[in-house]
């Protein structure tokens, strides 16, 4: 009985394959819609994982015993952009009143950013983020010094032009070679640069990028591009540890109100930042991803499958005759069943490995602009969608082939 059915099961699955090489063009037009579906979900999945994972790169830099003071939230809030808009600036004034009253944080840095032009001899960075904070950057942050070192509280204190730089900023004005002591042109002032942070690799920070980054004294940006008394500052505070983070925030709270004099009927207005905020921003854009593709998938699958069906029926009218005698000889139903849903799964399966492939070198080109990460299981996918959109659109077809009458199909011509 098993060697019967193996043997249907062969015989079904060559006949198949010899029905799709004799009709090589019709096969693969009826494939479109299944390659543009294929593509469109493995990109989508390589996509979403490549967030996911530049975005956790991207946190581990900031570090989960972090909290931000801003003046705007991270992600989104319940209340009107205008309103928060129009809160007063976080000031350098207010960083200094809250670095001497708090008590719990191991260390606290302050920062602001602007973009300038940045020159050296005939190499030009354009955009680069100046990004003004004290000493203690490296202390609040989980970015490492590469070669040279930071600048000191001294420095700091004095607003000397002197600069931490970047890996990418590095590269696009010096290539490879990394200098210490060499002075870089910041809009028309010249910078002596005493260390360089190491590649983070991280495209998911913002204007947070350290690689993007020209790290100034914030005395110094001050004095060259940006006014100590109103300008707009943040606030990094890091705490002891995870289990330490809520009392951090619950005393940020509470001293910043009472530097803002705010009563008790007032709202904050300032927002207290952690990852959670970032990781809103992130699920919004995965989210877009995720409709779009899914629908372009899905839409791209219906039309395929439409397509598919159409010609399987048009492949049992042409094999009308083809399927008369087969029965004649004694053929089970079971066996056209069979040999007509095993060659629609084998079109579609031929599609999905067109689509497959064309993801997977759309994904590498994407790559070198957005970050995209290749799991197996995406793969797995891809070709199980496949399949099965074939066998479902097969069994129409299939079930017509099956329940034909012998005797009618041989007489028809």
């Amino acid at each position: 009985m098993k060697s019967t059915k193996l043997f249907e099961m062969k015989e079904g699955l060559f006949i198949a394959f010899q029905a799709i090489a004799a009709n090589k063009i019709r096969a693969i037009l009826t494939t479109l819609g299944i390659v543009i579906g294929v593509t469109s979900v493995v990109l989508v999945s390589v996509a979403i994982s490549g967030i996911d994972n530049a975005f956790n790169d991207g946190i581990g830099i900031m570090g989960v015993e972090n909290v931000y003071v801003s003046k705007f939230p991270w992600g989104g809030s319940d209340k009107p952009f205008w309103e928060i808009r129009n809160r007063p600036n976080l000031t350098y004034a207010h960083y200094k009143k809250y670095q001497r009253q708090a008590s719990l944080p191991v260390s606290v840095s302050p920062f602001t950013t602007t973009f300038k032009e940045a020159k050296y001899e005939d190499k030009v960075n354009e955009a680069t983020v100046i990004y003004g904070t004290n000493h203690k950057y490296l202390q609040t942050s989980n970015v490492e010094l590469g070669e040279g070192r930071f600048f000191t509280e001294t420095e700091d204190r004095s607003g000397k032009n002197i600069a931490v730089m970047g890996a990418d900023v590095a590269e696009n004005l010096f290539g490879e070679k990394r200098v210490l002591g060499i002075e870089v042109d910041i809009n028309g002032v010249n910078y002596k640069i005493v260390g360089y942070l190491k590649k983070q690799g991280t495209i998911m920070m913002g204007n947070l990028n350290p690689d993007k980054m020209m790290i100034i004294p914030i005395e110094t940006m001050f004095k060259h591009y940006r006014r100590k008394a109103t300008s707009n500052i943040h606030i990094n505070i890091r705490a002891a540890g995870i289990e330490q983070v809520e009392d951090v925030k619950d005393e940020v709270q509470t001293i910043m109100r009472n530097i803002r004099s705010l009563t008790y009927r007032d709202e904050d207005d300032f927002s207290i930042n952690q990852q959670e905020g970032l990781q809103s921003i992130v699920d919004g854009i995965v989210n877009v991803i995720r409709i779009a593709g899914y629908s372009v998938t899905g839409l791209s699958l219906l039309v395929g499958a439409i397509g598919i069906m159409n010609i399987m029926f048009v492949s049992v009218k042409e094999r009308t005759k083809e399927i008369g005698i087969r029965k004649a000889i004694g053929a089970k139903r079971r066996a056209i069943l069979g040999q007509f849903i095993f060659e629609s799964s084998s079109i579609c399966l031929l599609g999905g490995i067109i689509g497959l492939l064309a993801a997977l070198l759309l994904s590498m080109i994407i790559n070198q602009f957005l970050p995209t990460s290749i799991q197996p299981g995406v793969l797995i996918l891809a070709l199980s969608i496949s399949i099965i959109t074939g066998a479902v659109s097969g069994i129409a077809p299939a079930y017509t082939a099956a329940k034909l009458d012998p005797v009618e199909a041989l007489r028809y011509e």
